[in-house]
């Protein structure tokens, strides 16, 4: 027998590795230009409906308020019903209500969809995180994963060089807009994606989890190993309080604080 993590580690890093870690971490430019967004449209709107200074900070505070309620949410959802479906959700979420966004008649609405776009970023986080921890059990020492933070940098980059351009000349609304498109274009390629194997398997169903193994290894050009897959599925998934069990509590106590 053996466990996804051996199969994982018997397969090795390969071209498959290499989509995976450059659609994922295109995630990270489409987060980084929704979130960065509200600093380049900030003294437009300012503008266009008076707005105090509590009232243009408001905006961020709730961008990233929406990022903490649904990250929660969607965490939960990851869990019970799979990463690949919370994925999906949360781009087509969020490229939505960015688009709704452009089309906001007043200051409330733009705070209460940008609010909504925060939370439907949050859950990018989700699959993100799992695949990073599927690409390092290949290598510890894999360099893809420090690079990972240039996707970040390259969206704050880009959405500032697009304001640039676009804010004197056709506006604030066309630069959301066409801030949304990252999103829309990760959807497209959405299919490539398998779900986590290491989910499937903690459902029971060992079958679909073999069935992406077996697909990782084909486009790596390698193998499986012999045998059959393996491992004790979870009963109950997605609890808050397996964060603050002795076991782990220190950890979260250490990730919230650095957070």
């Amino acid at each position: 027998t053996f466990t996804v993590e051996e199969a994982v580690e018997t397969i090795g890093f390969g071209r498959f590795h290499i989509m995976l870690f450059l659609i994922m971490g295109s995630t990270g430019v489409a987060e980084a230009m929704e979130i960065m967004l509200i600093t380049v449209v900030s003294p437009l709107i300012r503008c266009e409906w008076q707005l105090q200074d509590w009232q243009v900070a408001l905006v961020t505070t709730m961008v990233f308020f929406g990022y903490m309620v649904f990250s929660i949410v969607l965490g939960l959802l990851a869990d019970r019903y799979g990463r690949w479906k919370t994925l999906l959700l949360s781009f087509l979420w969020a490229a939505y209500f960015s688009l709704l966004t452009s089309f906001a008649p007043s200051y409330t609405w733009f705070v209460f969809l940008r609010a909504m776009v925060g939370g439907g970023v949050s859950g990018h986080a989700q699959g993100r995180e799992e695949n990073k921890q599927i690409i390092a059990m290949c290598s510890c020492s894999n360099p893809l994963l420090s690079l990972g933070k240039v996707f970040w940098l390259a969206g704050s980059l880009l959405i500032i060089g697009l304001a640039s351009v676009v804010n004197p000349t056709i506006g604030w609304r066309w630069l959301i807009r066409i801030a949304s498109i990252p999103g829309i274009l990760l959807i497209l390629v959405f299919k490539f994606i398998p779900e986590s194997a290491r989910y499937n398997v903690s459902t029971g169903n060992t079958g679909a989890a073999l069935a992406t193994l077996q697909r990782i290894a084909r486009i790596n050009g390698a193998a499986v190993p012999e045998g059959e897959l393996r491992e004790p599925a979870q009963e109950r998934r997605g609890r808050f309080k397996d964060l603050i069990h002795p076991k782990y509590l220190r950890t979260t106590l250490q990730i919230w604080i650095i957070w």
